[in-house]
């Protein structure tokens, strides 16, 4: 899914986000569908990079969803982050002039609940990019990433080891990691 313009705002992309949901949903119910019968509508999540990030954000205080993945989020103005209830993981980058992380992606990440199940990786040295393909940190955004959606989507807690623990302070990749588990 692409956004209508390069200039959409936050909430424009989290409406936008919200109808590729429904779109996807509605396919998966469509007979006539090549993904007809392959969407599991109790299991969504949403990742959003830049506007998108904070589009994800948006949307996950409008809607059900089982995890977001926000990476490099911008959003300005007020929000209501403080009542996300779904499973956020926060990619962030350390070098980031466009939504610098002190402005965005950690404040974003401090307001939602502590009873939410949530992460903060901010990526060392990496500009607003740093969380696109084609980038180096490839192998870490696959494996926190697909970890995150594979604990909250399909509730597999295998995952939990890849997320919990003191072990991120020893990858040089990472400047910073926080969490709020036992999840």
């Amino acid at each position: 899914m692409n956004t209508n313009t390069i200039y959409d705002q936050p909430d424009s992309r989290a409406t936008q986000l919200s109808r590729a949901l429904d779109y996807v949903i509605e396919q998966s119910n469509s007979r006539s569908s090549p993904i007809s019968g392959k969407v599991d509508s109790t299991r969504l999540g949403a990742i959003g990079w830049s506007m998108g990030g904070g589009g994800s954000l948006k949307l996950s205080t409008e809607r059900s969803l089982n995890a977001i993945i926000p990476q490099a989020p911008y959003y300005a103005g007020l929000n209501r982050f403080n009542t996300i209830n779904t499973p956020t993981m926060i990619l962030a980058c350390s070098a980031d002039v466009v939504a610098p992380v002190g402005s965005h992606a950690s404040p974003f990440y401090n307001r939602i609940p502590e009873a939410t199940p949530k992460a903060f990786l901010e990526i060392y040295g990496g500009s607003h990019f740093c969380a696109n393909s084609g980038y180096p940190n490839e192998d870490l955004l696959g494996m926190y990433g697909i970890s995150w959606m594979k604990r909250f989507i399909d509730f597999d807690s295998r995952y939990s080891q890849f997320l919990c623990g003191p072990n991120h302070a020893a990858d040089l990749r990472i400047s910073e990691y926080r969490e709020n588990c036992n999840y």
